[in-house]
């Protein structure tokens, strides 16, 4: 028997794709019956950079980048959603049951807060770019496919010239 699906985890980077890969999240969460999680993943500040900045402004600019990000997800999911309505006929903002931002690496902080959210699916886009490996699928996108253990829907950008973008607010 397929288990149901109630919450949606909608990881993003905010780029074109994850913009189309978020009508999905929201097309799943209709047919459903489904809330949709979404996460954005502020990954920290590099190592090789540690030693030219004092460490309270490290936490500053950390705490800066996550706030940013928050208010940035908000805006542009408003946006997306009026424009998408027209399209869907039901507000997809009501779908959206949680924002996280958190600090860290993108790969486990999708895979933790899947887990910890007791989210039913992960949707993901992929910008397709890379060598080798990774021709077809992010590193990320990659990663999250063959380490979750929950399904894995990874939407790639389609071939044409999609009008689902965040949009440049």
């Amino acid at each position: 028997m397929i288990p149901k699906i109630r919450k949606i985890l909608y990881a993003t980077d905010l780029s074109e794709n994850s913009a189309y890969a978020f009508y999905f999240a929201i097309d799943f969460a209709q047919k459903h019956n489904a809330n949709i999680i979404i996460l954005h993943v502020v990954e920290p500040i590099s190592p090789d950079v540690m030693p030219y900045i004092e460490r309270g402004t490290k936490v500053k600019m950390e705490k800066d980048n996550i706030r940013e990000a928050i208010e940035e997800i908000k805006k542009r999911l408003q946006s997306f959603c009026t424009r998408v309505e027209s399209q869907i006929g039901a507000p997809c903002i009501e779908l959206v049951s949680q924002t996280l931002v958190p600090l860290g690496h993108p790969t486990e902080e999708i895979l933790n807060t899947a887990e910890r959210e007791g989210c039913d699916l992960i949707i993901l886009g992929t910008h397709g770019k890379g060598f080798l490996a990774h021709t077809f699928l992010g590193s990320v996108s990659s990663a999250v496919l063959h380490r979750a253990r929950k399904p894995v829907f990874i939407i790639p950008l389609p071939s044409e010239k999609s009008n689902l973008d965040w949009g440049k607010i």
